[in-house]
């Protein structure tokens, strides 16, 4: 698997280079070809070798060469296919070079901070960290799907706009991404807190996986769900900053932020532990969730102190009722929802109807709730100097 690393570098440059064309949906799909790989290796290449796992580990070596050739054919359309040559004193590259490193710290806190936790999870009760890996996947998805995606998209128009001057076209950029964002993290997060057992009990409370599992590990996705909306904030806000060039910026609060996790570690599990309560891993959840808004708090802090526009007031409205009909849809769900003991009982397909019709009904309250305190569809439009 080691040389995946080389070709999936390579895969993000390419990507980097289509993103800054406008470009986007080739590198999207782009991830989805491991997938492939990986399940082509389980199905077909499994069989043929002694150790089965070894097919996976051949797949991803796989699927790094599918995925760097995948983009080539685009690249070399947009006439920017890279010939490799050494020369790093070119001035270009060492002003890479320069940029790079700070980023690749102040990008890295929240996997940082995972690490740390399951270090210490590893001194906790037989099964935290396996608890903690699946509850920061589950949180994973919409972190990628709504912060990754965003900041992945205005990171080249915020810095067309820097280079501009236009300081109003940065705003309206800025101002329609945290509102995009959070219109779609604020109810995604809720539905994390409240439905956590249903969604661990309807996909993965099989065989070995056991009720007791689902119990534990809905109490770190809870915990971790509550730091979704600060996660994605993050990857929205650093772009402002990586666009004017300044990574020094995002590297310092990311270091703040990693301290503060291991304060808040300390603080919250150490007298859980002490406490003889059940899941003190939830604790080191709770403390990577708070040292997220920490992070996010600061990068914010920042941009006000340049002078940077974020949120609209007519945004910060906007978020006030998406936070007020997400409520409303998380009391629903919480009534509604069947007590997490029953999941066990039914067979996987009524487990994944009945978490449908869950998702469908927050999915209605959600959307009646919004229309009803003035929320409207066209608040989300990009604005004609914006994004």
């Amino acid at each position: 698997t080691f040389p995946y690393i080389l070709f999936i570098s390579l895969t993000a440059m390419a990507g980097g280079i289509l993103n800054s064309l406008g470009r986007f949906a080739v590198p999207a799909v782009t991830p989805a070809l491991l997938n492939l790989s990986l399940i082509a290796a389980a199905l077909w290449g499994a069989p043929l070798f002694e150790e089965p796992v070894t097919a996976l580990a051949w797949g991803v070596f796989a699927a790094g060469i599918l995925q760097l050739a995948f983009q080539i054919p685009f690249l070399r359309r947009e006439g920017l296919l890279p010939r490799p040559r050494l020369d790093l004193a070119h001035e270009a590259v060492r002003r890479v070079m320069r940029l790079m490193a700070p980023v690749i710290v102040g990008s890295s806190a929240m996997q940082i901070n995972t690490l740390i936790n399951t270090v210490i999870a590893s001194f906790l009760t037989a099964g935290s960290i396996s608890w903690l890996y699946y509850s920061d996947r589950f949180v994973e998805l919409p972190h990628a799907l709504i912060g990754v995606a965003i900041g992945t998209v205005i990171l080249p128009h915020l810095s067309r706009r820097f280079s501009q001057g236009s300081a109003d076209g940065f705003g309206h950029t800025m101002d329609w991404a945290l509102r995009l964002s959070l219109a779609i993290t604020l109810p995604a997060t809720v539905g994390l807190v409240v439905l956590a057992g249903p969604i661990l009990a309807a996909l993965i409370q099989y065989r070995e996986f056991t009720a007791f599992d689902t119990q534990m590990a809905s109490l770190s996705l809870m915990t971790y769900g509550l730091g979704l909306p600060a996660f994605v904030l993050v990857k929205v806000l650093a772009p402002a900053f990586y666009a004017r060039q300044d990574t020094k910026t995002p590297v310092r609060s990311s270091l703040i932020s990693i301290a503060a996790n291991l304060v808040l570690n300390a603080l919250i599990v150490i007298p859980w532990v002490l406490s003889g309560l059940a899941g003190p891993h939830a604790g080191l959840a709770l403390a990577t969730a708070l040292a997220a808004y920490v992070n996010a708090g600061l990068l914010a802090r920042y941009l006000r102190r340049d002078e940077i526009p974020m949120l609209s007031p007519d945004g910060r409205r906007l978020v006030l009722r998406i936070l007020a009909a997400s409520l409303a849809m998380g009391a629903t769900l919480f009534l509604a929802s069947p007590a997490l003991d029953d999941w066990g009982n039914w067979a996987p397909v009524e487990r994944f109807i009945r978490l449908a019709l869950l998702i469908a009904l927050g999915c209605l309250v959600f959307a009646l709730a919004a229309l009803g305190l003035g929320a409207r569809p066209r608040d989300l439009a990009r604005a004609e100097d914006g994004a």
